[in-house]
């Protein structure tokens, strides 16, 4: 139940993500807040809800021994700072949000506007009733911000120049009288809704079969699509916005033209009828939950050049079946392969470097994993609920399990730990009940929270003299484990780390061993032997507790025995 819910947990988290970003930390550098994400070694500016005066935004922050590129400023990051005055953007800048700054000193200013524009640093942030209704966006504007046009009703006509190269989220959004747009080549991705309730969009001689093209770019589809969708232009698509194909119930298959390099963020997410989909080899990048929750999605067979495969690209497609992954991926993102209930096998690319949370985690059919020697990173809950998984061996370059990274994997009997692994996560292990035998490896110096907790085959521990920490409940209910030896190196025995071992009956502690906590030994029911120490000063609350067959022994005074420490011993 404890998995069931887990899984779940992981579910809702990342359905609350926002598709745009899935960021990985916080920090704060140069007062100012940011979130940046390790997986690509970028940081966008957070809320920052008390700055005031003039600001500066580097290229680059410092957290720890790492440098991120400052990309973004996210959605009303300094919205309503009525003393922020002036700010200086990064050229490294991809997006910004009108509402970042709306109610701010700059905002405020009137003498920051041109022409019913708002411009910082040549970003066009926002606009009003003063602009021109046929505008040309000037030469030299590098960024146009997400919501910058949104519900303004004067703009007729807009021309973008080649200098701009995305067209970002909710931009025309209501510009009811917006009619006429030229989009240019250079625009490479247009964001979701961009153009929703705009005069174009309303306009219903633009729409051809379901479809809303300008420009060569597929903006949206209305339920006017044809369940099998081709691609039929006069002249050749070359993009599609973000959440083009979104919640079309309709839609069985779509080939996609080899005139595609990207497949947007959620471009068909909540298609759930969606069967077959064919991806052509020009295709490098499928962006962030691209075919979220196509629950009947069988085939969709990746490029051999695929560079990028975006976080929850295949979430809950659960009748996908077998994926091999291009061997230019480096890394496999957050939820990417999440709850695929029918996927039986993956074969991973030989430069593969990381798998990031959550990835294969649900993937209940996946009987087998070969992971790659290039791998240095398995992140959280990677293959939780894997119950099909039988054994795993880990490549030498990771150096900690993370937490719950197979929690759940009921039919793992065996996992092969490598030397130079440091930790082993809280949870990792949990609920793995076919899991026969552990060796620790000697490097290892924690074994964290409930770390085997539920094992119930697991018959023998190795622990290393390395181990400084056994956690809350690291062993809890391992039900056949009949003997333990404590590494030298392990000063405290924490809360529940043993309790209810039914068959525990021999306990070795070490000589250097301070402290048993709270409940360590509970109901610990065969327990007949501990060979005690002379540095023993503490023994927790009910340490020992209804261990019948153990005999309460006699200790100087020097020892402190808490309450209920041997209630129910002989």
């Amino acid at each position: 139940m404890r998995n069931r819910i887990n899984i779940v947990l992981l579910f809702l988290v990342f359905c609350l993500m926002p598709f745009s970003c899935l960021m990985a930390g916080e920090a704060q550098y140069q007062d100012i807040n940011y979130t940046f994400d390790e997986n690509h070694m970028t940081a966008e500016v957070a809320l920052n809800p008390r700055a005031t005066g003039e600001i500066f935004i580097p290229e680059q922050i410092q957290v720890g021994q790492n440098s991120y590129t400052v990309v973004g400023i996210s959605d009303k990051a300094f919205k309503g700072c009525k003393n922020l005055t002036a700010i200086v953007l990064p050229k490294t800048l991809k997006q910004v949000y009108r509402s970042a700054f709306e109610g701010t000193g700059i905002y405020l200013n009137k003498s920051n506007w041109t022409e019913g524009c708002l411009w910082i640093d040549s970003v066009l942030i926002s606009t009003d009733k003063n602009i021109k209704p046929r505008f040309v966006v000037p030469e030299g504007t590098r960024l146009i911000a997400a919501g910058a046009f949104q519900g303004n009703k004067v703009i007729q006509r807009i021309e973008i120049p080649a200098c701009i190269n995305r067209i970002d989220h909710e931009t025309f959004r209501d510009c009811k009288n917006l009619q006429k747009i030229v989009i240019p080549p250079t625009i490479t991705s247009i964001g979701e809704e961009a153009f929703t309730g705009s005069g174009i969009a309303l306009n219903e001689n633009k729409w051809k079969k379901g479809a809303l093209i300008i420009d060569d770019c597929l903006i949206a589809t209305n339920n006017e699509l044809p369940a099998k969708y081709v691609f039929k232009n006069k002249t050749p698509i070359r993009l599609i916005a973000e959440r083009a194909f979104a919640n079309k119930k309709n839609l069985k298959s779509v080939e996609i033209p080899n005139t595609i390099t990207t497949i947007p963020t959620a471009a068909f997410m909540g298609c759930e009828n969606l069967t077959d989909v064919v991806i052509p080899a020009t295709v490098k990048t499928v962006g962030n939950f691209a075919f979220y929750n196509c629950v009947k999605l069988r085939n969709a067979k990746l490029p051999t050049e695929l560079e990028r495969l975006g976080a929850g690209v295949f979430y809950g497609c659960e009748n996908l079946t077998e994926q091999v992954l291009s061997e230019k991926l480096q890394s496999i993102e957050k939820a990417a392969f999440f709850m695929c209930r029918s996927i039986k096998k993956i074969t991973f690319p030989a430069r593969l470097k990381r798998i990031d949370d959550g990835a294969f985690a649900g993937c209940s059919s996946l009987e087998a994993i070969n992971l790659p020697s290039s791998l240095q990173y398995l992140g959280e809950q990677a293959f939780a609920g894997c119950a099909a998984l039988r054994r795993v061996s880990i490549p030498e370059g990771v150096n900690s399990l993370s937490k719950q990274v197979f929690q759940g994997c009921s039919h793992l009997y065996r996992i092969d730990l490598p030397e130079g692994l440091y930790a082993i996560g809280d949870e990792a292990l949990s609920g793995c009940i076919a899991l026969e035998i552990i060796n620790i490896p000697k490097s290892t110096f924690r074994i964290g929270v409930r770390a085997f907790h539920n094992c119930q085959q697991l018959r023998e521990i190795r622990l290393v003299d390395h181990i400084h920490m056994i956690e809350d409940g690291a062993f809890m209910e391992c039900k056949l484990l009949e003997e333990i030896k404590l590494p030298a190196s392990l000063k405290l025995l924490c809360r529940a780390a043993f309790a209810q071992c039914i068959s525990l009956r021999k306990v070795q502690l070490n000589k250097n061993l301070k402290e048993i906590g709270d409940g360590a030994f509970c109901q610990c029911r065969s327990l007949r032997e501990v060979e005690w120490n002379d540095s023993l000063r503490v023994i927790g609350t009910e340490a020992f507790l209804e261990c019948k067959y153990l005999k309460t022994p006699v200790f100087d005074a020097n020892v402190e025995i808490r309450k209920n420490a041997f209630k129910g011993c002989k």
